[in-house]
């Protein structure tokens, strides 16, 4: 909505969405390739460490299931409110220049993190149990290429003309599904790591 209102141009809204997406994957990279050995040490340490990151895991999932049933109720993966007010104060004030897309799309996924980051969380762990490696930095842009693979559709299909608040009926639709499918990945990954360290 925001590069829609902001620019008249296709391309324009073509390339600033474009570098605000690469903002969110560039954060979201660099968090993993940061925690993947931060992780890798703490299980060295202790193979406890990575039950306990698989019972985290397990928690997060259940409370995606408590929202498909009672959202808005208790403890939610949710950004917080006064995060979700100063995301929109800075769309609404950021300037048509690229710096500020990229800052933005930065901002949002740092953000975002807390509670995006649970599966996140379980694939580090699981990646660092087979070890660290260069190989294992190919899989995090693999997965992070993942992770901004709707932004991407979304963006091409605004590009192309499709209403933005035909997607957001689209989303609302199908949030409760979604969070569905997300509980039930994050428990099976937190089953995973208790049963693969064992």
């Amino acid at each position: 909505s925001y590069l829609l209102g902001a620019f008249k141009s296709t391309r324009k809204v073509l390339l600033h969405g474009i570098i605000y997406i690469v903002g969110v994957f560039v954060t979201y990279l660099a968090a993993g390739l940061v925690l993947l050995p931060l992780i890798r040490n703490l299980g060295g340490i202790s193979t406890i460490a990575y039950i306990v990151i698989g019972v985290i895991v397990i928690v997060f999932g259940l409370l995606e299931l408590k929202d498909v049933f009672w959202y808005g109720k208790g403890p939610t993966l949710a950004i917080f409110p006064a995060a979700a007010k100063r995301v929109e104060f800075y769309v609404k004030r950021v300037s048509k220049k690229l710096s500020t897309a990229f800052g933005l799309g930065v901002f949002v996924a740092l953000v975002e993190l807390p509670c995006t980051g649970a599966v996140y969380l379980a694939v580090l762990s699981l990646m660092s149990l087979a070890g660290v490696s260069l190989r294992h930095a190919w899989f995090l842009v693999l997965y992070n290429f993942l992770f901004v693979l709707p932004l991407i559709v979304i963006l091409l299909l605004v590009a192309k003309g499709k209403d933005v608040h035909l997607i957001e009926e689209w989303r609302g639709r199908h949030k409760r599904d979604m969070r569905l499918f997300t509980g039930l990945v994050l428990i099976a990954l937190g089953v995973w790591m208790i049963m693969f360290v064992k």
